[in-house]
């Protein structure tokens, strides 16, 4: 079959990472990169040396006309550029968040659907055996279940200046909370109904409206509850970064993290793991526990770009085989309500009702 043409706008490390999967994939074909500071790429030109590359979105569409676009920009850019490449007749592989607000995001799915193009969202997670692992053990609980996690990143330097920009226009808990979140619903199957968040300002290097640090706790109509918590900068503890906990009525499954092997900015860590603890809450009549904990091993699972190609292979299989993706843009746009629901609590003080 002809390969999916797609041009790839921008090229930071999620659009890089995209961008050789799309080179390593057979059915598709880089037809360009796009990035604002193309000038300054010479690692492009060496990396990807016969691919156009441009830096205007709208030029660069109309120039390769290409088959699907991947956007990987600020999250600020999202929306706007999902219409451009609807507009121009392409299929969207789309980093999260898909949008700034509900209703854009919502617009989006609809203009998709009504397109007959293929909407794809980068839920990371979802293609990683180890975490699909942990959904599957969860489910195994019981209700109602307490589900304990974080992403907090000590960062300096260059990533300092990538989470600063993050900041004009998403908070920490929204940017990576979309994929935790997303994880506690299908863990529960169970529709969330109140949002409680709060946030701190650690740092005069963002704006006054901006948090760089927030939790948030989020009920489901199960009587299961969720909390979620994340932070960016340079004063972050690297101490109790990473969280991954659920808790039910029969016992418990954690992601255990050799500290000592990774650091929070890590991006490899905010996927990784070393194995799942399943501790089994069942008592013997004496009152000890009847069965020891589980281990279960998770020392072959794939890399960061190696979950970008399962996530690439998803977007090509949905295109050449006409895949119903309304689920899964359905299940985006519900973490996204959350998380969102979350900010808005932060901002005002007050719960927000779903």
């Amino acid at each position: 079959m002809k390969p999916v043409s797609v041009l790839v706008v921008g090229l930071g490390n999620m659009g890089m990472s995209h961008a050789r999967a799309y080179r390593s994939i057979k059915g598709f074909k880089i037809a360009g990169l796009c990035t604002r500071d193309i000038a300054a790429r010479e690692d492009l030109r060496n990396e990807f040396p016969d691919v156009p590359l441009f830096a205007d979105f709208a030029e660069a569409l109309s120039e390769v006309k290409p088959d699907a676009v991947s956007i990987n920009t600020w999250p600020d850019t999202h929306a706007a550029f999902a219409r451009m490449a609807l507009k121009a007749g392409c299929h969207i592989f789309i980093e999260k968040p898909l949008a700034d607000t509900v209703a854009e995001a919502e617009d989006i799915a609809r203009l998709a659907k009504a397109s007959g193009k293929k909407l794809v969202i980068g839920y990371i997670l979802r293609v990683h055996p180890s975490w699909i692992k942990f959904v599957e053990v969860g489910k195994t609980l019981g209700k109602p279940l307490v589900m304990r996690m974080n992403l907090n990143q000590q960062s300096s330097g260059p990533q300092w200046a990538v989470h600063k920009h993050l900041m004009n226009s998403i908070s920490p808990i929204v940017d990576c909370g979309v994929h935790y979140v997303d994880v506690m619903c299908q863990v529960t199957g169970a529709r969330p109904v109140s949002v409680h968040a709060v946030g701190a300002r650690l740092t005069s290097e963002v704006h006054e409206r901006m948090y760089n640090y927030g939790h948030l706790h989020v009920t489901f109509d199960d009587g299961s509850v969720g909390w979620y918590e994340a932070g960016w900068g340079p004063m972050m503890s690297e101490t109790a970064f990473f969280v991954k906990d659920m808790i039910g009525p029969r016992g418990c499954v954690s992601i255990a993290m050799e500290e000592s092997k990774i650091e929070s900015s890590d991006i490899d860590s905010h996927t990784r793991t070393s194995a799942l603890r399943l501790h089994h809450a069942l008592l013997t009549p004496e009152g000890r526990f009847a069965s020891p904990d589980e281990v279960i091993r998770m020392d072959d699972e794939p890399g960061h770009q190696e979950l970008c190609n399962r996530e690439q292979e998803i977007f090509l299989d949905a295109i050449r085989h006409d895949r119903d993706m309304s689920a899964h843009v359905a299940d985006a746009i519900n973490s996204l309500r959350i998380v969102l629901a979350a900010d808005e609590s932060v901002k005002t003080g007050e719960v927000v009702r779903l």
